[in-house]
Order: C-alpha cells, then sequence, then structure tokens
C-alpha cells in the first residue's frame, strides 16, 4: 500500500545537479537515467512516447522513439520506462516498477483494451468508464462471487470496496464511507448506483410494504438522479460537485445506506453544463403540474437557457418526472414535504429571471421591468414570503454594528449577484 507521500509524488519526478533525473520505484528508491536508459518523453500528439536516450549533455536528453525519430527533451520531463512490464497490465499499481504519470496511463490503457475497466492502488480503486454497457460486472453472479472475499484476492472491483467497507460496519460495528472521486463524465453516478446495489444486495431481504431493502434503495435512484444529474446537458442550475460520499451506519441494529450528493447552484457559464433537479426541467411536460408550480418553456429561464441543450436524446422527461415522484414516496418523502421542495426547486428558476437596472439613488438598483416583477412576484408566492422583503434582501444591503443596523443600497452587478447568492443557498438548504 502506498503511504501519503508516495501517493502524492506519483506522476512527478524531480532533477539533482548530482544524480540527474529520477523516478520513484513503489519503495520510494529514487532512479537514475542515464545513456541506454528506456524512457517516456511527452509528445503533443500522444501525451507520451517510449524511446531510449543515447545522449545527455547538460539538461537535454536526445532520445530515439520505438518510431525511429530523434527527439530532443527537458530531461526533467523524461520518465523511465519499465521494460518488463506485462502487456496486458498489473492489477495494482503499486506492483509498477515505477510510479509516474506515464507509467500509470499506460498500465490503465492497457488494461483497458481488455475491458478491464478496474485497477487497484493499494485499497484505492480507479475505474475508467467504458463508455459502453458491461452487465457482466454487475450481475447477481458478480455480486456472490465479491460477497464474503478478501479484498485483493480476486480481480479489481467495486463490489470489493463495497464488501470491504459492509464487513467492517458489521463486524466491527464502525461507521463506514466510501469516496467516489472523478471529474464529469468520469462515470461518478454510474459508480455510485452499482455501490447502492451491491450494499442493498448484503443489506438484507426484510422490507417494508411489501419491498425488499434492495427494492426500496434501488427504486430511490431516480432521487438521487433527479436532484443532482438526471437532465446532465441540459441545464446551468447546479454544476455537478466532482465527488459523490456513500455513507454506512448502524442504527437500531439495522443497516442503512445514506447517499449524500451534495450540489450547489452554478451562477452562469456558456461553456460549462451543468444539471438540475430533473422535475424543474420535466414538468414542463407534465401539464397537470405547469400551472400549478408557474413553469413555462425552459428556454425562457436564464438558469436553464445557458447550454442551448434542453432535450437529451431517449430520455422521456415526462416518464423521468413521475420516476422521481414515486421514488419521493418510495424513500418516505412525504406528500408535504414534496409540497415544500418542488416549489422552492421552481421558486429559483425565478429567481434567475429576475433583472435589475440603475435605482434613483447612487449605486442603487431597482426592479428592471414588468417581467422581472413578474418573476420576483412568483418567487415569492413559492416560497411563501413577503414580496417586499424579498425584493429588499436582494436590491439591499444590512450591515450589522454594535450600534445598530445599516442599510446599504447595492448596484445592478452586485444586486445580480446577491441574487445568485440566494438561490445557490436556496437549492443547497434543500439537501442539508
Amino acid at each position: 500500500m502506498l503511504s501519503i507521500p508516495q501517493i502524492y509524488r506519483i506522476g512527478t519526478m524531480f532533477w539533482d545537479d548530482k544524480y540527474g533525473t529520477h523516478g520513484l520505484s513503489p519503495d520510494g528508491t529514487p532512479v537514475s537515467i542515464i545513456v541506454g536508459s528506456h524512457v517516456c518523453a511527452e509528445d503533443p500528439d500522444e501525451a507520451w512516447i517510449d524511446g531510449e536516450v543515447i545522449g545527455i549533455e547538460g539538461r537535454n536528453a536526445t532520445i530515439v522513439t520505438t518510431e525511429g525519430k530523434t527527439i530532443i527533451a527537458d530531461i526533467s520531463n523524461i520518465y523511465p520506462k519499465d521494460t518488463e512490464a506485462p502487456p496486458a497490465g498489473v492489477d495494482d499499481m503499486t506492483k509498477l516498477a515505477y510510479l509516474h504519470e506515464p507509467g500509470v496511463l499506460h498500465n490503465l490503457a492497457s488494461r483497458f483494451a481488455l475491458n478491464e475497466i478496474f485497477t487497484y492502488t493499494g485499497n484505492i480503486l480507479m475505474a475508467v468508464n467504458p463508455f459502453q454497457r458491461l452487465p457482466h460486472l454487475y450481475d447477481i453472479h458478480m455480486m456472490e462471487q465479491y460477497k464474503g472475499a478478501a479484498f485483493g484476492e480476486l480481480s479489481p472491483h467495486l463490489f470489493a470496496v463495497a464488501d470491504t467497507s459492509y464487513r467492517e460496519m458489521i463486524n466491527e460495528q464502525n461507521s463506514q464511507s466510501i469516496f467516489v472521486s472523478g471529474e464529469r463524465g468520469a462515470g461518478k453516478t454510474e459508480t455510485t448506483k452499482m455501490l447502492t446495489r451491491y450494499l442493498a444486495f448484503m443489506g438484507g431481504r426484510s422490507g417494508t410494504q411489501g419491498r425488499t431493502v434492495e427494492q426500496q434503495v434501488l427504486e430511490s435512484n431516480p432521487t438521487q438522479e433527479g436532484s443532482h444529474d438526471c437532465m446532465a446537458a441540459s441545464v446551468v442550475l447546479v454544476n455537478l460537485s466532482r465527488s459523490n460520499l456513500i455513507s454506512m451506519g448502524i442504527s437500531r441494529g439495522l443497516q442503512f445506506v445514506h447517499i449524500f450528493l451534495k450540489g450547489h447552484v452554478f451562477a452562469k457559464s456558456l461553456t460549462q453544463k451543468g444539471t438540475t433537479i430533473a422535475f424543474t426541467c420535466s414538468l414542463q411536460r407534465h401539464q397537470r403540474d405547469v400551472k400549478k408550480f408557474k413553469l413555462g418553456d425552459p428556454r425562457s429561464f436564464h438558469y436553464l437557457n445557458q447550454t442551448n441543450c434542453y432535450e437529451v436524446a431517449n430520455v422521456n422527461d415526462a416518464r423521468e418526472y413521475l420516476e422521481t415522484r414515486n421514488a419521493m414516496d418510495v424513500v418516505g418523502i412525504s406528500q408535504d414535504e414534496q409540497g415544500c421542495h418542488i416549489p422552492c426547486g421552481t421558486a429559483i428558476l425565478h429567481l434567475g429571471n429576475i433583472e435589475f437596472i440603475k435605482g434613483n439613488e447612487a449605486d442603487s438598483s431597482k426592479l428592471k421591468d414588468e417581467k422581472a416583477l413578474y418573476h420576483l412576484q412568483t418567487a415569492a408566492e413559492l416560497l411563501m414570503c413577503d414580496e417586499k422583503a424579498l425584493e429588499d434582501s436582494l436590491c439591499q444591503r444590512v450591515i450589522v454594528t454594535p450600534d445598530g443596523n445599516n442599510t446599504k443600497p447595492l448596484d445592478p452587478d452586485l444586486a445580480a449577484l446577491n441574487r445568485d447568492a440566494l438561490a445557490k443557498t436556496v437549492y443547497s438548504r434543500l439537501f442539508d
């Protein structure tokens, strides 16, 4: 298993006047690069190319690549290559001769070519999104294989991580957390769902209202997706966080799994895709609730029209909305609570449409027009607050001092920022 310093040093090298350029072996021993060394060098097209050092002069190394091309690279930007690495790669990065970026990437690519998308680095599991369905990796047969197996005994798999955490929770009576991290599109949501599926599979078969524990957890998936990442290409209301956290604990002798996916409102970006609660976008497909929550075409909402993408291929928004509402029932969210969450979600959309212009006083602001007034009134109605108080909270700032409160007007730009901050806070509190 890697130590914390070694993990931080993976993919890095350092140059030393006495010994030249070094890489790190798994035990942290520095490795010298000399004439005749097989190395990896940076390439603008291929990222990394293999070659052999035929000369070193100062900080420059002359390298003949495997394609027969001669290049000159800075000695601090070349990395030793493991010439004895197996063609299919290794299932644990700690088995690599050298721990650096090209070595790690080459190992992942070698395994990916064989549809081996999981690789360990000690007790850390790395997964590469296959961008295709691999149902055999997640079926019941696979769950049965990893059930009770020692970590590392079988091929790398997220079920091994889930099983280890589950066993630790049951045997040691210690709460556990599984941290899923990655860039957008890396597959965090799918990984989280599969972890949830395994934990539900392990969590027992007793249930309520005719449903097993597993069924209840799996039926709650639309709630997770709807709250954070279902309409993945449609809006800029929420900027998907780069990590998901699965928490497990013991409660009154029963095992339970809680999925914590913290999102936050994203003010605006014309280049970054965002996500939103599925029902706030798909309600427009469900005509019964359109009038109730005063929704319209998503193109008319500022928080939804920044990406120019309003539909996802092969996704039925009306069905997704109904599944989300059903999932809320399954996980025990009462109709009263749903009646609070959905208006808050739609109120956020109306907040985003409130625009400001310069007010009569210096550095002050006021509502731009009747359209802004309509959205203010609608947001206030949905949030069940006073319309004038909401307007004042957007256009003014209250400074608390020992001598009392002072009110300071905000210019249009600051008022808009204040509006976005309020939208972010309201959304965040829905999940706190």
